[in-house]
């Protein structure tokens, strides 16, 4: 069967993600400008604005949240991606102090390994997000706790365990729970993010000497169970997977391992472009570039820890820029597009 493809622009605006301030949104909103434009397919939303130092950014109350969402969903013409990170514990958006019910961390879902918790849990967090008018979480974590001391994963308790059944085990439950409620779950961070001993937040993690590819048992037991839909990437380096870019700019190990390897056919995120891990190292024309070509289908700028009203804007004009130059091909937004809305429908 032959797929119709829109015009050029809109399949490039499905590939963008991005944050925004504000508690409220109408016409004048530069994200409202944006979803009306068609240059963004989804919107992430944060608790703080990293930037600004301030515990105000898209959440007030959660009636005020649900009116957001809600807003913003009726600006666009196709199905938008409305997305959070709702991990539970120290990453949780929909806090109580917002009037939402409290949350237990990933670490401590693994050490009380109980069945009957997870789904419990997991089943209040999926109807906390389905009522504020969330669809995609950006959870549950599937990294393994090889080092308990990385600053981003083992730190914050956002591992289930070191051990690849128990993650396995609980995340497939987190997923399922969501998506009774037709939300999609984004796994992370491909290839593994447990073993890293710096945060990518702040610059280059190298698991070279740490990774193995016990952290892939997570993937490749989601993907044969039919439950994985997405995945996000990982800004982690590893010279033996590929010794020249990061995993989200890599073909190497998105193209060859996830795709070719693991047989992975759903959406692939891209972390936070903004994180200084790929920032601080590529221009932002490059790392469109890289991470477009290794298998990226959707971009994220979560717009928080540097701020740009117009990121949404520059990013598009970019990617049509690489089309125009031959460094992508239409046949690869193609792809990327195709996948995106096979995803929004179930949602």
């Amino acid at each position: 069967m032959k797929i119709h493809f829109p015009p050029l622009d809109e399949m490039l605006g499905q590939m963008l993600l991005v944050g925004f301030r504000g508690v409220q949104v109408d016409e004048t909103s530069p994200i409202v400008k944006d979803i009306q434009r068609g240059i963004i397919g989804g919107v992430i939303l944060f608790d703080k604005d990293v930037e600004l130092g301030t515990d105000l950014r898209n959440f007030e109350r959660f009636d005020q949240v649900e009116v957001l969402n809600e807003s913003l969903k009726r600006f666009s013409k196709t199905k938008l991606f409305i997305s959070v990170d709702q991990e539970g514990g120290k990453v949780c958006r929909l806090r109580g102090e917002y009037g939402y019910p409290a949350t237990i961390s990933q670490q401590g879902i693994g050490d009380y390994n109980s069945i009957k918790l997870t789904v419990n849990h997991s089943s209040i967090i999926a109807r906390a997000l389905y009522y504020a008018g969330f669809n995609l979480n950006f959870a549950p974590v599937v990294d393994l706790n090889i080092n308990p001391d990385c600053p981003v994963i083992g730190k914050l308790e956002r591992s289930f365990s070191s051990e690849p059944e128990m993650v396995i085990k609980h995340s497939s439950i987190f997923i399922d729970e969501h998506r009774r409620y037709k939300i999609a779950c984004v796994p992370k961070h491909f290839p593994g993010h447990g073993s890293a001993k710096t945060d990518t937040h702040f610059g280059i993690a190298d698991v070279t000497d740490t990774w193995t590819e016990r952290e892939l048992e997570p993937y490749i037991a989601l993907i044969a169970s039919g439950k994985l839909d997405c995945v996000m990437t990982a800004h982690i380096f590893n010279s033996k997977l590929d010794p020249d870019y990061p995993a989200t700019l890599s073909e190497k190990i998105i193209g060859g391992i996830l795709r070719k390897q693991l047989g992975f056919e759903g959406v692939v995120f891209s972390d936070d472009m903004n994180m200084k891990a790929i920032s601080s190292h590529f221009s932002i024309e490059l790392a469109i570039e890289r991470a477009i070509t290794a298998g990226v289908d959707v971009l994220v700028f979560a717009n928080n820890s540097i701020y740009d009203e117009n990121i949404a804007e520059k990013a598009h004009g970019i990617m049509k820029r690489l089309i125009d130059e031959g460094k992508i091909t239409i046949e690869r937004i193609e792809e990327s597009y195709h996948r995106i809305m096979k995803l929004k429908v179930t949602l």
